[in-house]
Protein backbone atom coordinates (compact mmCIF):
# COMPACT_ATOMS: atom_id res chain seq x y z
CA UNK A 1 0.00 0.00 0.00
CA UNK A 2 1.68 3.56 -0.54
CA UNK A 3 1.28 6.73 1.67
CA UNK A 4 -1.05 8.07 -0.08
CA UNK A 5 -3.87 5.02 0.34
CA UNK A 6 -5.03 5.07 3.98
CA UNK A 7 -7.92 2.00 3.01
CA UNK A 8 -7.42 -0.58 0.92
CA UNK A 9 -9.94 -3.48 -0.09
CA UNK A 10 -8.95 -6.25 -2.72
CA UNK A 11 -11.68 -9.04 -3.94
CA UNK A 12 -13.97 -8.39 -1.01
CA UNK A 13 -16.91 -10.39 -0.95
CA UNK A 14 -19.98 -11.61 1.67
CA UNK A 15 -21.81 -14.08 0.65
CA UNK A 16 -25.31 -15.05 2.96
CA UNK A 17 -26.63 -18.92 2.39
CA UNK A 18 -25.88 -21.27 0.03
CA UNK A 19 -26.82 -22.64 -3.53
CA UNK A 20 -30.05 -21.43 -4.35
CA UNK A 21 -30.80 -19.00 -1.45
CA UNK A 22 -27.27 -17.76 -1.95
CA UNK A 23 -27.47 -13.78 -1.02
CA UNK A 24 -24.01 -11.74 -2.56
CA UNK A 25 -23.83 -8.83 -0.51
CA UNK A 26 -20.42 -8.51 -1.50
CA UNK A 27 -19.25 -9.85 -5.13
CA UNK A 28 -15.77 -9.01 -5.76
CA UNK A 29 -15.02 -5.55 -4.49
CA UNK A 30 -11.60 -3.17 -5.02
CA UNK A 31 -11.73 0.06 -3.45
CA UNK A 32 -8.90 2.29 -2.70
CA UNK A 33 -9.40 5.51 -0.02
CA UNK A 34 -6.98 8.06 0.33
CA UNK A 35 -5.56 9.65 3.17
CA UNK A 36 -7.36 12.93 4.25
CA UNK A 37 -9.83 12.55 1.55
CA UNK A 38 -13.96 12.39 2.03
CA UNK A 39 -15.79 9.30 -0.26
CA UNK A 40 -19.17 9.17 -0.25
CA UNK A 41 -20.95 5.29 -1.13
CA UNK A 42 -24.04 5.28 -3.01
CA UNK A 43 -26.28 2.90 -3.85
CA UNK A 44 -30.05 1.59 -3.49
CA UNK A 45 -31.33 -0.83 -0.85
CA UNK A 46 -29.65 -4.20 -0.77
CA UNK A 47 -26.75 -2.83 -2.71
CA UNK A 48 -24.36 -3.90 -0.38
CA UNK A 49 -22.86 -0.45 0.93
CA UNK A 50 -24.25 -1.27 4.34
CA UNK A 51 -22.37 -4.42 4.37
CA UNK A 52 -19.57 -2.90 2.75
CA UNK A 53 -18.94 0.03 5.40
CA UNK A 54 -19.23 -2.45 8.06
CA UNK A 55 -16.28 -4.72 6.60
CA UNK A 56 -13.87 -1.95 6.09
CA UNK A 57 -14.51 -0.85 9.69
CA UNK A 58 -14.01 -4.67 11.11
CA UNK A 59 -17.37 -4.96 12.09
CA UNK A 60 -17.47 -8.05 10.11
CA UNK A 61 -15.46 -10.47 8.37
CA UNK A 62 -15.62 -11.07 4.87
CA UNK A 63 -15.86 -14.49 3.13
CA UNK A 64 -13.04 -13.98 1.34
CA UNK A 65 -10.80 -11.11 0.39
CA UNK A 66 -8.74 -8.61 1.90
CA UNK A 67 -9.38 -5.16 3.76
CA UNK A 68 -6.09 -2.97 5.21
CA UNK A 69 -6.15 0.26 7.06
CA UNK A 70 -2.68 2.05 7.11
CA UNK A 71 -0.14 -1.18 6.90
CA UNK A 72 -2.71 -3.03 9.23
CA UNK A 73 -4.39 -6.21 7.31
CA UNK A 74 -7.47 -6.65 9.17
CA UNK A 75 -7.54 -10.46 9.36
CA UNK A 76 -4.68 -10.10 11.01
CA UNK A 77 -5.98 -8.85 14.06
CA UNK A 78 -7.93 -11.48 16.77
CA UNK A 79 -10.07 -10.76 19.43
CA UNK A 80 -9.86 -8.25 22.07
CA UNK A 81 -6.58 -6.86 19.54
CA UNK A 82 -9.17 -6.00 16.88
CA UNK A 83 -11.52 -4.38 19.15
CA UNK A 84 -8.73 -1.98 20.82
CA UNK A 85 -7.78 -1.42 16.93
CA UNK A 86 -11.07 -0.76 15.40
CA UNK A 87 -11.93 1.98 18.50
CA UNK A 88 -7.94 3.15 18.27
CA UNK A 89 -8.19 3.63 14.40
CA UNK A 90 -11.28 4.30 12.98
CA UNK A 91 -14.32 6.08 14.26
CA UNK A 92 -18.15 5.57 13.74
CA UNK A 93 -20.67 7.96 13.47
CA UNK A 94 -24.16 6.23 13.22
CA UNK A 95 -27.70 7.35 11.58
CA UNK A 96 -29.34 7.02 15.05
CA UNK A 97 -26.50 8.27 17.02
CA UNK A 98 -25.99 5.66 19.53
CA UNK A 99 -25.25 8.14 22.06
CA UNK A 100 -25.01 6.72 25.93
CA UNK A 101 -28.44 7.90 27.28
CA UNK A 102 -27.22 8.61 30.84
CA UNK A 103 -23.89 10.24 30.00
CA UNK A 104 -23.60 13.78 29.52
CA UNK A 105 -22.26 15.05 26.27
CA UNK A 106 -18.63 15.46 27.48
CA UNK A 107 -18.71 11.97 28.91
CA UNK A 108 -20.29 10.93 25.68
CA UNK A 109 -17.17 11.92 23.55
CA UNK A 110 -14.64 10.80 25.66
CA UNK A 111 -16.21 7.27 26.74
CA UNK A 112 -14.54 5.47 23.28
CA UNK A 113 -11.02 6.50 25.01
CA UNK A 114 -12.11 5.86 28.44
CA UNK A 115 -12.26 2.32 27.25
CA UNK A 116 -9.23 1.85 26.57
CA UNK A 117 -7.76 3.91 30.00
CA UNK A 118 -6.15 5.97 27.87
CA UNK A 119 -5.96 10.27 28.75
CA UNK A 120 -8.48 12.14 26.33
CA UNK A 121 -6.36 15.53 24.63
CA UNK A 122 -8.56 17.80 26.16
CA UNK A 123 -7.48 20.87 24.31
CA UNK A 124 -7.99 18.62 21.01
CA UNK A 125 -11.84 17.86 21.90
CA UNK A 126 -12.62 21.11 22.95
CA UNK A 127 -11.05 22.31 19.42
CA UNK A 128 -13.49 19.74 17.90
CA UNK A 129 -16.28 20.93 20.33
CA UNK A 130 -15.64 24.81 19.56
CA UNK A 131 -16.05 23.66 16.08
CA UNK A 132 -19.19 21.80 16.30
CA UNK A 133 -20.68 24.27 18.41
CA UNK A 134 -21.01 22.25 21.33
CA UNK A 135 -19.51 24.55 23.95
CA UNK A 136 -23.06 25.14 25.93
CA UNK A 137 -23.98 21.50 25.51
CA UNK A 138 -21.08 19.75 27.58
CA UNK A 139 -22.80 18.74 30.38
CA UNK A 140 -26.30 18.15 29.03
CA UNK A 141 -27.59 14.32 28.39
CA UNK A 142 -28.46 13.28 24.73
CA UNK A 143 -32.49 13.69 25.70
CA UNK A 144 -32.09 17.63 25.65
CA UNK A 145 -30.31 17.87 22.37
CA UNK A 146 -32.10 18.21 18.80
CA UNK A 147 -31.63 15.72 16.23
CA UNK A 148 -29.02 17.59 14.82
CA UNK A 149 -26.95 18.41 17.98
CA UNK A 150 -27.24 14.37 18.86
CA UNK A 151 -25.37 13.96 15.51
CA UNK A 152 -22.84 17.04 15.93
CA UNK A 153 -21.78 14.92 19.68
CA UNK A 154 -21.54 11.40 17.91
CA UNK A 155 -19.35 13.12 15.46
CA UNK A 156 -17.02 15.33 18.01
CA UNK A 157 -16.97 11.55 19.55
CA UNK A 158 -15.81 10.33 16.64
CA UNK A 159 -13.17 12.42 16.20
CA UNK A 160 -12.06 12.40 19.88
CA UNK A 161 -9.57 9.38 19.98
CA UNK A 162 -7.76 11.14 16.67
CA UNK A 163 -8.47 7.78 14.32
CA UNK A 164 -6.90 7.68 11.27
CA UNK A 165 -10.23 6.90 9.46
CA UNK A 166 -14.50 8.26 10.25
CA UNK A 167 -16.82 5.67 8.61
CA UNK A 168 -20.43 7.13 8.74
CA UNK A 169 -23.42 5.25 7.89
CA UNK A 170 -26.48 7.49 7.09
CA UNK A 171 -25.65 10.00 9.08
CA UNK A 172 -28.15 12.53 7.92
CA UNK A 173 -30.72 9.59 7.61
CA UNK A 174 -32.60 11.33 10.62
CA UNK A 175 -32.03 14.68 10.02
CA UNK A 176 -34.49 17.24 8.26
CA UNK A 177 -32.81 19.00 4.88
CA UNK A 178 -31.27 21.90 6.01
CA UNK A 179 -29.70 20.15 9.30
CA UNK A 180 -28.71 17.80 6.49
CA UNK A 181 -26.29 20.21 4.75
CA UNK A 182 -24.62 21.42 8.20
CA UNK A 183 -23.61 17.82 9.31
CA UNK A 184 -21.83 16.90 6.19
CA UNK A 185 -20.36 20.59 6.07
CA UNK A 186 -19.21 19.82 9.52
CA UNK A 187 -17.67 16.60 8.54
CA UNK A 188 -15.75 17.88 5.58
CA UNK A 189 -14.76 20.89 7.84
CA UNK A 190 -13.17 18.99 10.49
CA UNK A 191 -11.85 16.44 7.95
CA UNK A 192 -10.08 19.11 6.56
CA UNK A 193 -9.02 20.23 9.57
CA UNK A 194 -8.12 17.59 11.39
CA UNK A 195 -6.85 15.93 8.18
CA UNK A 196 -8.88 12.55 9.05
CA UNK A 197 -9.93 10.68 6.52
CA UNK A 198 -13.98 10.14 6.14
CA UNK A 199 -15.78 7.42 4.00
CA UNK A 200 -20.01 7.52 4.32
CA UNK A 201 -22.47 6.01 2.71
CA UNK A 202 -25.92 7.61 1.68
CA UNK A 203 -28.97 6.46 -0.48
CA UNK A 204 -28.83 10.67 -1.25
CA UNK A 205 -27.19 11.64 -4.36
CA UNK A 206 -27.46 15.17 -3.33
CA UNK A 207 -25.58 14.57 0.03
CA UNK A 208 -23.18 12.59 -1.74
CA UNK A 209 -22.05 15.38 -4.11
CA UNK A 210 -20.92 17.08 -1.73
CA UNK A 211 -18.05 14.67 -0.86
CA UNK A 212 -14.88 15.05 -2.95
CA UNK A 213 -15.40 11.38 -4.55
CA UNK A 214 -18.87 9.18 -5.04
CA UNK A 215 -18.33 5.38 -5.17
CA UNK A 216 -21.35 3.69 -6.52
CA UNK A 217 -22.55 -0.04 -5.27
CA UNK A 218 -24.97 -2.33 -6.60
CA UNK A 219 -25.66 -5.77 -6.71
CA UNK A 220 -22.72 -5.93 -4.45
CA UNK A 221 -20.37 -4.65 -7.00
CA UNK A 222 -18.58 -1.40 -7.54
CA UNK A 223 -20.51 0.48 -10.87
CA UNK A 224 -19.03 3.95 -10.41
CA UNK A 225 -15.54 5.60 -8.61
Amino acid sequence: MTTDIILQARGLKKYYGKGETEVRALDGVDLDIERGTFTAIIGSSGSGKSTLLNMLGGLDTPTAGSIRVGNTELADLKGDEATIFRRKQIGFVFQNYNLVPVLSVWENIIFPISLDSRKPDSAFILEAVRLLGLEQKLHSLPSSLSGGQQQRVAIARAIASKPSIILADEPTGNLDSRTSDDVIGLLKMTSKTFSQTIVMITHNPEIAAMADRVVQIEDGKIVRS
